[in-house]
């Protein structure tokens, strides 16, 4: 699903956020990404979502190369792929139910598929019955939750997280984990970004670790081969 060969990612500053980065991701797993502030674990996930382009090397999701993926294609390949933020990124102006459909509207779905999707999102995430709610009388929990089901609304194959529970207590952080976990219990692709060590270290999942941009650990399936599709 996701296949990282030889990757570097130096910034026109000369900064080299990500050095000589290998790992493969199989269709359906879930993974950890972790390491300490600066190690390039964010660099990384936005690599995946071509908000950023490698420097050099490969990096290839679901078999498709992205430094040939043309521009207008960009936003195909971001459908495939749900995003979860540290900081929710919900519009307050809207309304819970408003803040999940917004990917689908972007998307020129119709009203009945909208509604649809939307409310098994929400009720997935345990938050129907706040759908009329606004994101400001919703709890940090409630609203990381609201943020999960914005990025899984379009059913996508692949979900990625950006410390998603850097601002949650343990057991809230329990509770989101458990839902990446019943995500990917259904076919979904995860990579979690974290610095939440004690919490990971109880779940049965690979740890892929960053250090100052180098991968130390957890890419025991190594994509040491150029692929070229």
């Amino acid at each position: 699903m996701i296949r990282f060969v030889d990757v570097t990612k130096r910034y026109p500053n000369g900064y080299e956020a990500l050095s000589g980065v290998s790992f493969h991701l199989e269709q359906g797993e879930m993974a950890f990404l972790t390491g300490r502030s600066g190690a390039g674990k964010s660099t990384l996930l936005k690599l995946i979502a071509l908000i950023e382009r490698a420097s050099t090397g490969q990096v290839l999701v679901g078999g498709q190369n992205l430094a040939k993926l043309a521009r207008r294609r960009i936003p195909e390949l971001r459908r495939r792929i749900g995003v979860v933020f540290q900081d929710h990124r919900l519009l307050f102006d809207r309304t819970v139910y408003h803040n999940v459909a917004l990917p689908l509207v972007i998307a020129g779905f119709t009203h009945q598929e909208t509604a649809k999707r939307v409310r098994a999102a929400l009720d997935k995430v345990g938050l129907l019955h706040r759908e009329k709610a606004y994101p400001v009388t919703l709890s940090g929990g409630e609203q990381q939750r609201v943020g999960l089901a914005r990025a899984v609304v379009n059913r996508p194959s692949l979900l990625l997280a950006d410390e998603p529970t850097g601002n949650l207590d343990p057991e809230l952080s329990r509770e989101v984990f458990g839902l990446f976990r019943a995500f990917n219990q259904v076919g979904v692709t995860v990579l979690v970004a974290t610095h939440d060590l004690s919490l990971i270290e109880e779940l049965p999942y690979r740890t892929l670790t960053l250090e100052e941009g180098r991968l130390i650990a957890g890419a025991d399936r190594p994509a040491t081969t150029e692929v070229t599709p």
